[in-house]
C-alpha cells in the first residue's frame, strides 16, 4: 500500500487490542504569581483542570484518534479515579468490555500542574505490585474470550510496571496470538524487559534498551552498538522487529539481519509525553495494514513527532498526517 489516503481509510477496518496499566492523566493549569513564603517554591494561582485518560488508555485514545477499533484490557480498583475512569471511557464513546475492577488495588493517577508551556511538578497516586493469580485469570480469560468473539488485527502490551502485566499473562497472550495469527507489539518497562518473546515488534526507548539489557553509557548516534543490541533481543526472544525510539534522532528499526535508522524532523518540541504510546500506536496499525518495516517507522516517526508539538497527552488525527507529503517511495 503507497497511498496514505487509502492506508489512513484502512484503519477504520482494524481492531486492536491494547493490555496494560491504565491512569487517569489529571492536569492543573496556572499562573505563578510569586515565590512561596514558606518554602523555595512556586505558588501556582489555579486558572483551569481536567481529567484525561491515560496510560494505556492513551495507546486507546490514540488508536480511537485514527478510526479503528479499541479495546482496552485491564484492572483498575474499585475507587473514586476507578469510577472517573470508566466515566472517561463512557464519554469516550470506549467499550469498559475489557475492564475488571478490584477492590484491592487502586486507580493510577498523575497529576501534572503547569504554568504556560512550563510542567512544573508531577504527583503519583499508584501501585505497582503484580495483580493477584485470580485476577490474572480473569483478565486472561476476558482476553480469550474477546479474541474469540472479535476479529482481532494487533494486540499491544502497553507496560508501565504498574503491575497488571504479569510474566504469566505475557506467555498466556503471546502463545494465544501466534495460535491466531494475531501480531503482537510490546511497549516495554524494566521489569518485565527480558520476559516478552515470540512477538511481532519490541519498541523500547534508549534508556528502557540501556536498562533493560545492562548496557553502560550506550549512546543514541551508535547505530553499530544499537544494532548488536536489537540482534541479540531478535536472537535470543524470537522477536521479528525490534524498533528503538531515540528521540530527537528519530528510531532505529532492526529486521531480518538490517537496520535502518528514520532520522526525526526538525520541531518546536512543546512536551514529549505520550509521544511513545503514538509511535506504537501508530506501527500496530501499520502492521495490521500490512505496511514493510521501514513504512511502519516512518510513519510511526511522523506521528510520534507530531504528539511533541502538543502541550499535554493528545493523540494524532489523520487529518494532522494528511497535512504533510507523505511518499513511500523507496521505503
Amino acid at each position: 500500500m503507497t497511498d496514505i489516503n487509502n492506508l489512513l481509510d484502512s484503519f477504520q477496518d482494524y481492531t486492536i487490542l491494547i493490555i496494560g496499566d491504565v491512569m487517569i492523566d489529571s492536569y492543573i493549569w496556572g499562573k505563578v504569581t510569586r515565590i512561596s513564603p514558606e518554602a523555595p517554591v512556586p505558588v501556582v494561582t489555579r486558572n483551569n483542570s481536567e481529567y484525561r485518560l491515560g496510560g494505556a488508555a492513551n495507546v486507546v485514545k490514540n488508536i480511537q484518534a485514527m478510526k479503528a477499533t479499541p479495546i482496552l484490557c485491564s484492572v483498575i480498583g474499585h475507587d473514586e479515579y476507578g469510577s472517573l475512569f470508566k466515566g472517561l471511557l463512557k464519554s469516550n464513546n470506549l467499550t469498559d468490555k475489557g475492564l475488571i475492577e478490584d477492590k484491592s488495588r487502586i486507580t493510577t493517577a498523575k497529576t501534572r500542574i503547569i504554568s504556560g508551556s512550563q510542567h512544573l511538578l508531577r504527583v503519583d497516586h499508584e501501585q505497582t505490585d503484580y495483580i493477584r493469580p485470580d485476577l490474572e485469570n480473569q483478565l486472561f480469560s476476558r482476553i480469550r474470550d474477546i479474541i474469540r468473539s472479535n476479529p482481532v488485527h494487533a494486540i499491544i502490551f502497553q507496560d508501565y510496571d504498574k503491575g497488571i502485566i504479569t510474566p504469566h499473562l505475557i506467555d498466556e497472550i503471546s502463545s494465544l496470538a501466534n495460535k491466531h495469527g494475531i501480531h503482537t507489539l510490546v511497549d516495554p518497562k524494566k521489569r518485565n524487559f527480558l520476559l516478552y518473546h515470540d512477538v511481532t515488534l519490541f519498541k523500547p526507548n534508549l534508556k528502557e534498551l540501556a536498562e533493560g539489557l545492562n548496557l553502560v553509557d550506550i549512546d543514541k548516534e551508535d547505530t553499530e552498538t544499537l544494532y548488536d543490541a536489537a540482534r541479540s533481543i531478535h536472537e535470543e526472544r524470537n522477536i521479528q522487529y525490534v524498533m528503538v525510539t531515540l528521540a530527537e534522532k528519530g528510531i532505529l528499526i532492526s529486521h531480518n539481519n538490517h537496520y535502518h535508522v528514520v532520522p526525526a524532523e526538525i520541531r518546536d518540541i512543546a512536551d514529549v509525553s505520550g509521544a511513545g504510546d503514538t509511535v506504537i500506536s501508530m506501527a500496530a496499525l501499520c502492521l495490521a495494514a500490512g505496511l514493510s518495516p521501514r513504512q511502519t517507522t516512518y510513519l510511526s516517526n511522523l506521528a510520534g513527532g507530531l504528539v511533541c508539538e502538543k502541550v499535554g497527552v493528545v493523540p494524532v488525527t489523520p487529518e494532522m498526517l494528511l497535512k504533510f507529503n507523505i511518499d513511500f517511495t523507496g521505503l
